[in-house]
């Protein structure tokens, strides 16, 4: 039988000093998981019951990719940290406790200037825009969400612990996430699930913000007036609501949506929350449900997953998938994978960075571009400093 020793831990932690270099981490506001040390890989259909098997406190943590039907898997790391929202800290050890330093040797703390290669010419991606737009008026969708690609090339490697230190502090009230080289700082909760409680906070509808406040406010209330931006959001939010509605007893969702500020967009969102059915789901099993999303899909979302792959003919990887993390008692919390950067494997200078755009029949190419641009920044600008 393996042994799993989990005790509280006292004082103040933080959880990406423990995860280093090259350990796991999902965390905003300090609460969250982090991990080191590969205790066992264990692919997502057979998480559930291998983590069950552990102990209730004994986590995993992944990030699955854009297409629904690729196969992918989790980590449970050996050494793991958790912070739970009221403050409390606990750590777990599978097998010996061999893993036993809390921070990885320091990495250089400047990246140097990058150099960024559109996979797609700007002219070319508004053309292929113009395309979706005309499949969204002939019927054939409600919704595709189309993604820019660049790659960014740094003149040494780039190491993921500062990335995720200046998306901290740059984007303190995001998911910050490192997993296997996919590092980021996502704003939108696909889903949480905390005893029989589920809480999601679907986004869609996007507006640049600006550095002169009158300016700001000015489109802060363009987006949340705009006809175009309330119907992309409101295709996600009943789609989000409609799903989670099987597995739930109660559930509801805000009237009106908020706007979410963060230091580059301002978003719509909107917080849906309920009571699960009795046996819960698991937290695996809930982002199952609902990836993907119109938010990163359209909708319907089998027809805008098809056109997608038509559309952009490439894979998206991780990008739009799903990150996060679950433990043996089926809790845990998943965001969409977004504002984030894959370092390459082969090439640690080299990183893949993606920014989506949500394409309903009247959506204008210039403008969609230009929301790429800020999404696309958002990264960009950790990388350049």
């Amino acid at each position: 039988m393996t042994r799993v020793d989990t005790r509280r831990v006292d004082g103040p932690v933080d959880l990406a000093a423990f995860a280093g270099e090259h350990g796991w981490l999902f965390q905003r506001d300090g609460v969250g998981v982090a991990g080191r040390g590969l205790w066992q890989r264990v692919a997502s259909d057979d998480a559930d019951h291998v983590l069950a098997d552990l102990g209730a406190r004994v986590l995993a943590i992944g990030a699955r990719p854009f297409a629904p039907d690729a196969p992918w898997d989790l980590v449970i790391p050996q050494h793991q940290l958790r912070v739970d929202a009221d403050g409390s800290a606990w750590e777990t050890v599978i097998g010996p406790a061999t893993v036993t330093s809390t921070h990885s040797s320091p990495a250089p703390d400047t990246i140097g200037p990058i150099r960024v290669e559109p996979v797609e010419p700007p002219d070319e991606w508004c053309t292929t825009v113009g395309r979706a737009t005309e499949l969204i008026r002939g019927g054939h969708a409600d919704k595709i969400v189309l993604c820019r690609e660049v790659v960014a090339t740094a003149d040494r490697t780039i190491p993921p612990s500062v990335l995720i230190g200046r998306l901290r502090d740059r984007f303190a009230r995001c998911f910050v996430f490192s997993v296997d080289g996919l590092v980021g700082a996502s704003p939108e909760l696909l889903v949480e699930r905390v005893g029989d409680t589920v809480r999601s906070q679907p986004m869609a509808g996007t507006a640049r913000r600006s550095a002169d406040a009158a300016t700001d406010e000015r489109l802060r209330a363009e987006l949340f007036a705009s006809p175009t931006y309330r119907h992309e959001h409101q295709l996600t939010i009943d789609m989000v609501h409609d799903t989670l509605l099987d597995f739930t007893s109660y559930l509801d969702f805000e009237p009106e949506p908020a706007i979410v500020p963060l230091a580059n967009v301002f978003h719509l969102a909107s917080r849906v929350e309920g009571r699960l059915s009795s046996p819960a789901a698991s937290a695996l099993d809930l982002q199952a449900a609902l990836h993907p999303t119109p938010a990163v899909s359209g909708r319907p979302r089998d027809a805008a997953v098809r056109l997608i792959a038509t559309l952009e003919g490439r894979d998206r990887g991780r990008y739009a998938g799903t990150v996060g993390w679950v433990d043996g008692a089926g809790n845990g919390c998943w965001a969409v994978t977004i504002r984030c950067a894959q370092i390459d494997t082969d090439d640690s200078r080299r990183a893949r960075i993606h920014a989506g755009c949500g394409l309903v029949a009247d959506s204008d190419p210039e403008r969609e571009l230009a929301e790429s641009e800020a999404k696309l920044q958002a990264i960009l600008s950790v990388l350049e400093d």
